[in-house]
């Protein structure tokens, strides 16, 4: 059986951040287990700029920003494997897995580090109705056909769901010279960042339809059109408002589930909002010395914070290993309430903060002049003021140390209260 002190699952931004911070943190004996065939997870095929602008203040595209962590990674002599499927953890931090080089492997971890990202959901998981021709892809899977293997997927494209990876390839369809006749959005507002509504949709002259949905998919072989409708309150389709276009594609950005096989079958704990793992503000999962960090805990909008959220998981792996990390007595759970939708982290140790608590939450809605407001129980610890505040943007508060010091609930709360915002 192969010993190591930390073992990364995954070797995108967010393993190859916390593997990283692992060994600057004093831990040599460290392995990253990548299934695909190189490391860099999906930044390989993110070819688009506007990473890197919090860690490196300066526009990379993915594979920029990728190799950059790649290239430390080497220089550390972090061990790695690729190509390699992991199986199965179990409680007692034992890793299954294979591979065609060594075949099957088991690997003991003084501490885990869970770093698998997230998938899309796919045409089963929304039940569009219409027959089942070839042409309707995952937005992800056609930028990795158009960007990796060099293949265009289609000439005419419709676009259901305006996430960020919908938008972005509005934008490199037409780059590519598809027509994109229209993204489709189920709810009254994006899924997606402002920005890339703007340089994707608005800057290419690509309609945006909120409240409405794909009602029928046509065509025998291929796609041959694709009917859509707006949607009432209960995102019914309403009778009448239908529109049928011709085209030869319909690409799917419908949402990101965290990648929680190995996870559920650990009997790690979940959050049902999130679907990834209930983690500490250490990251450390509900088992001890398994941590989780990026993706896989919950889906994030810019690559910079799963690096910073990374990085605090592969610290705390480290100081596990080492020793160093306290047992708290108390552990304080985190409440989003009134338009907050959830929070990461769901438990907070006092004991194991060390300069700030950096607390990550997405609203339920678009919401205008708002106060995100932060409680002790009735006492109001903190309170900042938001212009703006929408489903596809994170939103993070950091409180010192000095406005926890007095901390003496079981709760803390983050609600929004609304008002004039000056």
């Amino acid at each position: 059986m192969l010993k190591y002190d930390i073992v990364v699952i995954g070797g995108g931004p967010a393993g190859l951040a916390a593997a990283i911070e692992g060994k600057k943190n004093g831990v040599d004996n460290i392995l990253v287990i990548e299934r695909d065939r190189e490391l860099g997870g999906i930044l390989q095929q993110c070819i688009h700029n506007g990473f890197g602008l919090h860690v490196f203040k300066e526009e990379l595209t993915g594979p920029e920003y990728a190799e950059r962590f790649i290239n430390e990674l080497k220089e550390q002599g972090i061990q790695y494997k690729l190509d390699t499927m992991v199986l199965e953890i179990t409680t007692d931090k034992k890793i299954r897995a294979i591979n065609t080089k060594d075949g099957y492997i088991e690997i003991e971890a003084k501490a885990i580090v869970l770093a698998m990202g997230c998938r899309e959901r796919t045409r089963g998981a929304i039940n569009i109705p219409g027959t089942r021709p070839a042409g309707v892809f995952t937005a992800g899977t056609a930028q990795r056909f158009v960007n990796m293997e060099g293949y265009m997927v289609g000439k005419e494209v419709v676009i259901l769901g305006s996430g960020d990876i919908g938008l972005i390839m509005a934008r490199r369809m037409t780059l590519e010279g598809a027509k994109v006749h229209a993204v489709v959005e189920l709810m009254p507002y994006s899924g997606g960042l402002t920005r890339n509504i703007v340089q994707c949709l608005d800057d290419f002259g690509i309609p945006l339809y909120l409240s409405h949905t794909v009602i029928e998919i046509k065509g025998k072989d291929r796609v041959e059109e694709v009917v859509i409708a707006q949607v009432d309150q209960d995102r019914k389709p309403i009778p009448g408002t239908e529109k049928t276009y011709k085209c030869d594609t319909l690409l799917l950005s419908v949402g990101l589930i965290p990648e929680n096989e190995l996870s559920i079958n650990a009997g790690i704990q979940l959050d049902p909002i999130t679907g990834g793992p209930v983690v500490k503000q250490s990251m450390e999962t509900s088992i001890e010395g398994i941590f989780a960090c990026g993706n896989v805990v919950h889906v994030h909008d810019l690559v910079d914070w799963v690096t910073e959220e990374s990085r605090r998981a592969g610290k705390n792996a480290a100081k596990f290993v080492l020793g160093k990390l306290k047992t708290c007595n108390k552990p304080i759970k985190t409440i989003g309430e009134n338009g907050i939708r959830y929070i990461v982290p769901q438990v907070v140790e006092l004991e194991n903060i060390e300069d700030k608590l950096t607390l990550m939450m997405r609203v339920d809605n678009i919401y205008h002049n708002a106060k995100l407001v932060v409680k002790d129980g009735d006492r109001i610890i903190k309170t900042i003021k938001r212009n703006h505040l929408a489903p596809g943007e994170m939103e993070t508060v950091n409180l010192s140390l000095k406005e926890l010091e007095n901390f003496s609930g079981e709760q803390l709360k983050v609600t929004l209260e609304f008002g004039e915002v000056k």
